[in-house]
């Protein structure tokens, strides 16, 4: 298992070593209050995990996948499942909440999906 906690934008070789547990998909846990990203992984509560330790808040935390070849996102995780923070479901209702998840991937791996 391969979880990278990513400040900074990722090169190949971070993508790469995300994408062994899947091959073309890497699961993410966003923290967006901090714009910082843990991925790779067999589950996303792996990649919760390491931000938890790395001193994110949980009401920060949100998960999603990400296709990298297709440019496809999933924002669906049980880790999701959180009434309290207004997100009953595994899949994000909240398209602004969606909008940034995605924004932040991008932002720090957008230009190893294109190296």
């Amino acid at each position: 298992m391969s979880i990278l906690i990513i400040r900074e934008p990722a090169t190949q070789t971070d993508l790469n070593r995300m994408l062994r547990e899947y091959g073309d998909y890497v699961k993410f846990a966003v923290d967006i209050r901090r714009r910082i990203i843990a991925g790779g992984g067999e589950a996303h509560a792996d990649c919760e995990k390491a931000l938890l330790e790395d001193g994110s808040q949980q009401s920060d935390i949100w998960c999603s996948g990400y296709y990298p070849r297709s440019g496809q996102f999933t924002h669906d995780s049980i880790v999701n499942i959180r009434p309290r923070d207004g997100n009953s479901q595994m899949e994000i209702q909240d398209e602004e909440l969606k909008r940034l998840i995605r924004e932040i991937i991008l932002e720090l791996i957008g230009d190893a999906c294109n190296g």
